[in-house]
């Protein structure tokens, strides 16, 4: 079997009494569209915080293409080409949009190669991402939908192999959110990323993922083929709902 590009391995985060992730597990592969969901509280925040060093896990290991990240900072992640945006964007407002993607290229991604040279300029970027009429405007002056774009743009600028996404469709209208999907798609089938996306809207997230892990009370408890994971007792009761299941039943 051949070896995961980020392998979260029984990991657990406790603030206190509190266990706000309970022993999960979890291997994703270069090329796959991983989504996690859960209720409110579930722990997936927490959780992608230990993806990417922000926090450190109570027990467990994360492992990054072959290589034990655990304890080690959020820049030690981005070195080994972990990528992540936030469900707040966090773009330098005051910058221009051309100057965050090459931020991102010029700092973040300066030890790393893209698997595309198209992808190693600022404007090739913000073309791929439909931003290439904002290059020059402040960042602060886009929409939250163009904002959310551009966060995507400074994380490809950093180089990735593994590409993860905070809720990128909260706020955003229907429209926007297809949009995004699409684009989350191309962008994993051109540069081979291992994307793994968290999302609250979970209509949204089943349709695009190809696979969905599920959190519940900091546990997973489920992992594999959104339809299936949809038919599943455990999820249905924990999140989901009797009227949830049976629209994705019917879908």
């Amino acid at each position: 079997m051949r070896e995961a590009l980020l392998s979260a391995r029984n990991v657990s985060v406790r603030f206190g009494g509190l266990v706000a992730v309970d022993g999960v597990h979890l291997d994703v592969h270069a090329g796959e569209l991983v989504g996690i969901i859960g209720p409110n509280g579930a722990g997936k925040t927490t959780f992608f915080h230990t993806l990417s060093g922000v926090l450190v896990p109570t027990a467990g290991r994360v492992v990054v293409a072959g290589e034990d990240l655990t304890g080690l900072p959020p820049h030690a992640y981005a070195s080994h080409g972990v990528a992540r945006t936030f469900q707040t964007p966090r773009v330098f407002k005051e910058m221009s949009a051309e100057d965050n993607v090459r931020f991102g290229l010029e700092f973040a991604g300066r030890t790393r190669q893209h698997p595309h040279d198209a992808f190693d300029e600022a404007g090739t970027i913000l073309e791929f991402l439909g931003l290439a009429d904002a290059a020059a405007l402040p960042a602060g002056g886009l929409t939250p939908a163009r904002q959310r774009l551009l966060e995507i743009g400074m994380a490809l600028g950093a180089r990735p192999r593994v590409l993860l996404l905070d809720e990128v469709a909260a706020g955003l209208s229907h429209a926007e959110v297809d949009a995004t999907a699409q684009l989350i798609r191309r962008v994993r089938d051109q540069l081979g990323l291992a994307v793994i996306w968290i999302e609250h809207a979970v209509r949204v997230l089943m349709n695009y993922v190809e696979r969905v892990a599920v959190l519940h009370q900091g546990a997973k408890i489920a992992d594999g083929d959104p339809r299936q994971v949809a038919k599943d007792p455990a999820v249905i009761e924990a999140y989901l709902g009797e009227e949830g299941g049976a629209e994705r039943k019917a879908a």
